[in-house]
C-alpha cells in the first residue's frame, strides 16, 4: 500500500513506534508522519550526560588501573604479626576491574538510554543504535572497559549521516576498536618491531616494551564477516582474512598527545610504521600498497563491494520492517546506495518512503533496552527514568548495555528474545515499572493516545477491565501492541 494511502493515524503510530521509539501522543505526527523522520535524517544530537569520559580518558583510567594491579602484585601479603603492614587486597581482579570504571560505565550506561530517551529525534537514536551494534564494541572484555561509551560518541554518533565508507573508516580506526580485536598487539612478521625484539629478545623483556602477539587476525575477521561482506556472502578466503589483517598491522592505541578543539590534550589512534608488515599485500584480487594509505584504500573497496551493499541493506532492513525483510525492500535500500555511492541518508530516506516499510502489521520485538526506552518516552519520563538505576533493569531483562556477548552484537530477531525466562523477566520488569508510576496517570487514556489505530479492541477491553491503575499500565506495556514494533 502506499503511503499517501494509509490512514494518517495510522501513519503516525507506525512512524512513532516501528521507526521511532513510542510517543505519548501521536497527534502532532499525524499531519505528515514521513515528514517527521525524514526532517529527523541528519548527524546525531549529542550525547546526554555528565563526566563523559573520551576515549583518551578511558585509556589513561585504564593505564592508572594496571598500575595498581602492578603495585598490589609487589605488596604480595603482610607477614603475620605485622600490624604495619598495608593490607592485603583481597578482591580479584575482575572485581577491582568493575569497581575502578564504575562511575564511569555507570555515566556511559545511563547516557546511551537516557539521550535515546529523551531525543526530540527517536529515528535519529535509532539509527546510531543500529550502527553501534553493527560495529560492536562490547565492555565485556576487561581492556575495553571504560571505551565503548566514547567509541559511540566519537566514532558512531557524529558519522551516522555521512558515507558508509566515512563511518566505516571511523568505526575500524578508532581506539576502542582496535583495542577490543586485539589490533593494537599485532605486529607483521617482517615488521621493524619484531625483526628488532628477535635480535636483542632480553633487552625487549627487560625494557619491559608493548607485547607483540603476532600478526593477529581478530579485527580483519570481523570486518569482512560482520562489518562489510558477510560471512555469507563467501566473498573472501582465509588469504584474504590473512592478507587484510597485515594491512592493519601498524594501527595501534595511544599516539602522542593532540589538542581538540576545546584546547584540552587528547590520545588518539596511530599508525606506527614499525609495527607494520612491509610490501604491497593483495586483498580480494586487488593490491595494496605498504603504509597507512593501504587501510582506507581496502576501506573504499569494501564499502563499494556489491556483497557489502546488499548484506548492510539486509540488515537495516531487518532492524527496521521484519526478521525476515521483503526481498523488494532490500532492493530499493540497494539501489539508493548504488545510486548514491553509499550515502547513507540517501538509503534512509529510501526506507522511510518504501511502501514495504509501512505494513500496518508490527512483527519486530523489542529488545530489552528498545523496551525500557519506549516506556520511558510514552510515560514522559524521559531521562529521568535512569536517573537512579543507570540501566533502569535493562540488564535483569538478559541486555547489559554496552556489553554485547560478542563481536555480532546483540541478535535482531524475535526468537532470540521470546525464550520463556525472557518473558517472564519483561512481565516482572513491566509490574515493578507499572507499580511505581501507575497510580500517577491513566494508563487506559495514554494506550488510545500512544497507540492510535495499533491499539487492539481486545487489548483495549482489558486495560479498560484493570482493577487499579498499576494493573492497568502493566497490561499496556506488556500488550502485544507495545512489545512489538
Amino acid at each position: 500500500m502506499a503511503i499517501s494511502a494509509l490512514d494518517p493515524g495510522l501513519a503516525a503510530a507506525i512512524a512513532a513506534h516501528r521507526f521511532g521509539l513510542s510517543e505519548p501522543h501521536l497527534q502532532s505526527l499525524r499531519s505528515d508522519a514521513p515528514g517527521w523522520l525524514l526532517a529527523q535524517i541528519g548527524p546525531a544530537d549529542p550525547a546526554r550526560g555528565e563526566q563523559l569520559a573520551s576515549l583518551g580518558e578511558g585509556l589513561r583510567s585504564y593505564a592508572r588501573f594496571l598500575q595498581a594491579q602492578r603495585s598490589v602484585a609487589l605488596a604480595g601479603t603482610p607477614a603475620a604479626g605485622d600490624a604495619s603492614a598495608p593490607m592485603a587486597d583481597a578482591r580479584s581482579a575482575d572485581q577491582r576491574l568493575v569497581q575502578h570504571f564504575q562511575s564511569l560505565v555507570q555515566a556511559d550506561v545511563r547516557s546511551h538510554l537516557a539521550t535515546a530517551a529523551a531525543s526530540a529525534r527517536p529515528f535519529s537514536e535509532r539509527l546510531v543504535m543500529f550502527w553501534a551494534n553493527h560495529f560492536t564494541v562490547s565492555i565485556a572484555r576487561g581492556s575495553t572497559r571504560g571505551l565503548a561509551g566514547a567509541f559511540e560518541r566519537e566514532a558512531i554518533r557524529p558519522h551516522v549521516a555521512g558515507s558508509f565508507e566515512s563511518l566505516l573508516g571511523h568505526a575500524v580506526r578508532h581506539g576502542a576498536m582496535l583495542r577490543y580485536l586485539d589490533n593494537e598487539l599485532s605486529a607483521g612478521p617482517q615488521s621493524v618491531v619484531v625483526q628488532r625484539r628477535a635480535r636483542r629478545p632480553a633487552f625487549a623483556q627487560a625494557a619491559n616494551l608493548p607485547r607483540i602477539t603476532g600478526l593477529n587476525e581478530n579485527l580483519a575477521r570481523e570486518v569482512l564477516e560482520l562489518h562489510t561482506l558477510g560471512a555469507a556472502s563467501h566473498a573472501y578466503t582465509q588469504a584474504d582474512v590473512t592478507a587484510f589483517a597485515a594491512v592493519l598491522t601498524g594501527w595501534r592505541v595511544g599516539a602522542g598527545p593532540q589538542v581538540r578543539a576545546g584546547g584540552a590534550a587528547e590520545v588518539a589512534s596511530h599508525f606506527d610504521p614499525d609495527w607494520h608488515e612491509p610490501g604491497a599485500k593483495t586483498v580480494l584480487g586487488r593490491s595494496y600498497p605498504e603504509g597507512a594509505e593501504g587501510l582506507a584504500a581496502v576501506l573504499r573497496d569494501l564499502s563499494r563491494h556489491p556483497a557489502t551493499q546488499r548484506f548492510v541493506a539486509t540488515k537495516l532492513a531487518r532492524h527496521f520492517v521484519a526478521d525476515e525483510p521483503p526481498p523488494a525492500l532490500v532492493d530499493r535500500l540497494l539501489a539508493a546506495w548504488q545510486r548514491s555511492d553509499g550515502d547513507l541518508p540517501s538509503v534512509y530516506r529510501a526506507l522511510v518512503t518504501a511502501p514495504e516499510a509501512w505494513d500496518a502489521q508490527p512483527v519486530k520485538l523489542k529488545t530489552p533496552a528498545e523496551f525500557a526506552i519506549s516506556t520511558a518516552r510514552m510515560l514522559g519520563l524521559g531521562a529521568q527514568a535512569f536517573a537512579r538505576v543507570p540501566d533502569a533493569g535493562v540488564g535483569a531483562m538478559g541486555q547489559r548495555v554496552l556489553a554485547a556477548p560478542s563481536p555480532a552484537g546483540w541478535p535482531d530477531r524475535a526468537g532470540e528474545w521470546l525464550g520463556p525466562d525472557a518473558v517472564w523477566k519483561r512481565v516482572e520488569w513491566a509490574t515493578r515499572v507499572a507499580d511505581r508510576v501507575g497510580r500517577t496517570m491513566d494508563a487506559r487514556a495514554l494506550a488510545r493516545q500512544a497507540m492510535g489505530p495499533l491499539l487492539q479492541e481486545g487489548t483495549a477491553r482489558e486495560i479498560e477491565r484493570a482493577a487499579d491503575g498499576p494493573q492497568a499500565l502493566a497490561l499496556l506495556l506488556l500488550a502485544p501492541e507495545f512489545q512489538r514494533r
